[in-house]
């Protein structure tokens, strides 16, 4: 799938030359008041900066974490911060212990019903079940209601999946790791808890972007 950034946010488009938003893209109209309300308080210059950091600690991990699902030898570049290292070994024993048959990793989907696409982290097994299992890194600790949009995009690449395999995925997991700690959060959710809010938002976003003409 050819993908294309702009202003406007990500799409991609399928064989069928179908134009598709990414499941990103529609989502940040869930949190764009309050990015904007957080941008005034602390400031351009400073938002700008901890957006680097954040966007960079995350490619970071999530790099090592696919190179080590992969088998690929070395893991590390030697480029990688002391911090990320160190994020990683934190979440690497969840890895060994609960991640099984991996059937996808870092690969695009997308679903004609829902009209979006996107890129998933890894279907997998967790725990013996078959999972949308996604990377996240975070500078502090957080719980369900801080990360409502995470769950509603695995949703998202869950009803993807099936779409294009036929084989349901109902399990939903998050692997977050805290900087600064041994700390790693795991996140079990149902993907048929975040349907509704899914459909919701992208009802919301096709409303807007029909408005917008």
């Amino acid at each position: 799938m050819a993908v294309t950034t702009t202003s406007n946010g990500r799409t991609y488009t399928t064989k069928d030359g179908v134009l598709l938003p990414s499941i990103t893209t529609v989502l940040s109209i869930r949190s764009r008041g309050a990015i904007q309300e957080w941008r005034q308080r602390v400031g351009s210059e400073q938002a700008n900066r901890i957006g680097r950091s954040a966007a960079g600690r995350g490619t970071a991990l999530h790099s090592i974490c696919e190179r080590y699902i992969s088998n690929i030898d070395p893991i590390f570049t030697g480029k990688e911060m002391p911090h990320v290292v160190q994020m990683f070994r934190s979440i690497a024993p969840i890895i060994n212990k609960r991640i099984g048959s991996i059937w996808l990793q870092e690969k695009p989907l997308y679903s004609l019903h829902l009209g979006l696409a996107g890129r998933v982290d890894l279907v997998a097994e967790f725990d013996e079940r078959l999972s949308i299992i996604d990377f996240k890194s975070s500078s502090k600790v957080k719980d369900v209601a801080d990360i409502s949009s995470y769950f509603i995009q695995e949703s998202a690449y869950a009803i993807m999946f099936e779409e294009r395999t036929g084989i349901p995925v109902d399990q939903l997991v998050t692997l977050m790791a805290v900087e600064g700690t041994n700390k790693v959060l795991v996140f079990v959710e149902s993907r048929d808890r975040w349907t509704d809010e899914l459909h919701k938002t992208i009802h919301e976003y096709n409303s807007e972007k029909l408005f917008r003409g």
